[in-house]
């Protein structure tokens, strides 16, 4: 009986622990951030710096905690948005003159979306029809893209000088409040309502579960893999937007470089687990949060920005460590 108390004790905790671990770790990092620099960090302007600088990766990684629980895996996040952004711009640039503004900026949005949404069925196809493993598909996509986007604008960038467009991202409600901030906020409430009470959340988390026991159950699992896919195309879109929108500009060389990386680590930590069927979106948004102090935490004490990624790096891996150590237990 005691060991059976025992055993009870342990499953409850490892399932909090699963649950929970990635709020308990932000608030570490928060409380430590202020110990260590709460005159710097805890300030208005450096918490909102956080969360308007984290709001384009923490779209993305909705997206990839769909992905993840689906049993996949995305790496042609950045060059996606890349080539989306490049859309956008090109169309903007193009019609500047020719249509109303407004009318210019519902073209663009719609030509971004689409192309967004199509980049994420192609990698769909590849990897139902193809049947390639995601992490070759995306692999081989994530070159595709920029590269395309590269060749297209000649090694250069994009801006755009509609300021109706750059409002989008750089309004501030209130005066305070930077507009990124909420469509994160909005797309997290969102994505956790389809994830937790829709059929099409249900069916998600039943393939990365259990993929064979899902398709004999009678569930078309090539469709839930190909609009998980196209779902997360079209996050990406909507991150193209605001960065595109924040920014003025795009760039294939330097934009969105390591977002795939920041995407899947913001992911993992919120407590997705890479062999699928589990993760939760409130857990990704803390997790988004979590890469963000340290991010911050890291520039105020003056770490070399280079060992940033080192840190990310590390992050996924003590994370999926911790994921194991509770399966096998």
């Amino acid at each position: 009986m005691k060991k059976l108390k025992d055993l009870n004790y342990r499953e409850s905790w490892n399932n909090i622990w699963a649950n929970y671990s990635v709020g308990v770790i932000f608030f570490f990092i928060f409380t430590l951030s202020i110990v260590v620099k709460g005159k710097h960090f805890l300030t208005l302007n450096n918490i909102i710096n956080i969360l308007r600088n984290n709001s384009i990766i923490g779209i993305i990684a909705l997206g990839m905690t769909f992905i993840i629980a689906s049993g996949g895996i995305d790496l042609s996040v950045g060059s996606q948005l890349v080539a989306t952004g490049t859309i956008i711009i090109l169309i903007l640039e193009s019609l500047s003159g020719l249509v109303p503004p407004l009318v210019c900026i519902a073209l663009a949005l719609l030509g971004g979306l689409t192309m967004g949404i199509s980049l994420g069925f192609v990698n769909g196809l590849l990897i139902t029809q193809g049947r390639i493993p995601p992490f070759i598909v995306t692999l081989g996509t994530m070159n595709v893209f920029r590269s395309v986007s590269q060749h297209f604008m000649r090694g250069g960038g994009f801006t755009t000088r509609n300021t109706d467009y750059i409002g989008i991202a750089n309004y501030k409600l209130f005066g305070v409040i930077p507009l990124p901030i909420l469509y994160f906020v909005a797309l997290t409430v969102i994505m956790h309502v389809v994830s937790k009470h829709t059929r099409f959340g249900r069916f998600v988390y039943a393939t990365g579960s259990n993929e064979k026991a899902t398709k004999l159950s009678g569930i078309n699992v090539n469709r839930v893999k190909l609009f998980t896919y196209a779902l997360m195309g079209f996050l990406v879109a909507l991150a193209a937007i605001v960065e595109t929108s924040r920014m003025g500009s795009i760039n294939p060389t330097s934009s969105a470089n390591y977002y795939e990386m920041d995407a899947i680590a913001a992911a993992v930590i919120g407590g997705a687990s890479m062999s699928g069927g589990k993760g939760l979106i409130v857990g990704t948004f803390f997790g988004v949060l979590t890469i963000g102090l340290i991010n911050n935490m890291m520039t105020l004490v003056g770490v070399p920005p280079f060992l940033v990624s080192a840190m990310k790096g590390t992050i996924i891996v003590l994370a999926v460590l911790l994921q194991k150590k509770e399966t096998e237990q």
